[in-house]
């Protein structure tokens, strides 16, 4: 079977796309291999292997349009309302939690934060099957 390991993303500057997804979600730069065009920046931590590939392109200045194709990255956190609060403290303008429910029942609690480059990121509390 095939097993996911990244996503990647474009971003205009990689210190404060590196600081911002370091802060939020405690990612570390895994590797790093500079080019003559571009910089690709693997991030990720000690939960899972999947890694989220920031691919600065050199000389860009105007940020990216994310369009109308892009949806969201998602994480799954133990304590939702904790990292909510954190989030708020490290000046990250998460959005207000969300429960969604179906049919009466809980299907997940998150909120939505966006990166630097307006990328969306939720965030959801592990529950069913959100793990």
């Amino acid at each position: 079977m095939a097993k996911c390991i990244h996503t990647m993303i474009r971003v205009v500057n990689e210190e404060k796309s590196v600081a911002f997804y370091k802060t939020a979600f405690g990612l570390d730069v895994a590797d790093r291999f500079d080019f003559e065009g571009f910089t690709l920046v693997y991030l990720r931590n000690a939960e899972a292997d999947f890694e989220v590939e920031l691919t600065v392109n050199k000389g860009r200045t105007e940020p990216y349009d994310p369009g109308d194709g892009y949806g969201h990255l998602a994480v799954a956190v133990d304590d939702l309302d904790a990292e909510h609060a954190r989030f708020k403290a490290a000046g990250l303008a998460p959005r207000d939690i969300v429960a969604f429910e179906r049919e009466g029942t809980l299907l997940a609690r998150f909120f939505f934060v966006q990166d630097p480059d307006g990328y969306k990121i939720e965030v959801l509390q592990k529950h069913g099957r959100y793990r």
